[in-house]
């Protein structure tokens, strides 16, 4: 409990039940949020995506649409996640020597923010990429996905 006799965690009522935070009285703000994460591919895997020889088809076109398309569910998957008005998700690839970091970055005009939106965006295209190569590639891991950034401005 905090001092004011309220639960210390906000999606726990005095009781310890799960409740979704009340949003109702904070006014509109400018948010964003940026994400990152990694998963690990063989050379070989790494070329069959360069050259576009995946049989599944152009692995980073449809992981990229896959990371926005679960940026806007973000609601539906995370039970006590707000819908919010999503202005802009970007979902990008950096193939390395290794693997394959994505990045994503959100935008929204809301009374709470855009990070889980910008974390899933980056897990579903790691989920999407591992998904359309897992026939070609049995070591591939999924590692470091992080916030980077959150930015807020009134708005």
């Amino acid at each position: 409990m905090d001092q004011h006799g309220e639960p210390a965690f906000t999606h726990l009522d005095g009781e310890g039940r799960a409740r979704m935070v009340d949003i109702s009285g904070k006014k509109l703000v400018k948010r964003s949020a940026a994400a990152a994460g990694k998963i690990q591919l063989l050379p070989e895997t790494l070329e069959a995506i360069k050259r576009n020889l995946v049989e599944k088809g152009d692995v980073l076109s449809v992981a990229r649409i896959a990371g926005i398309a679960a940026a806007k569910r973000t609601s539906d998957l995370i039970p006590l996640c707000h819908n919010i008005a999503i202005d802009q998700v970007r979902v990008d690839f950096s193939i390395l020597a290794d693997g394959i970091e994505i990045t994503s970055h959100a935008l929204c005009t809301d009374k709470t923010g855009i990070e889980m939106e910008a974390l899933t965006a980056v897990s579903v295209a790691a989920l999407t990429i591992y998904d359309m190569c897992k026939a070609i590639d049995k070591n591939m891991c999924i590692s470091a996905i992080r916030l980077t950034e959150k930015t807020k401005q009134e708005v």
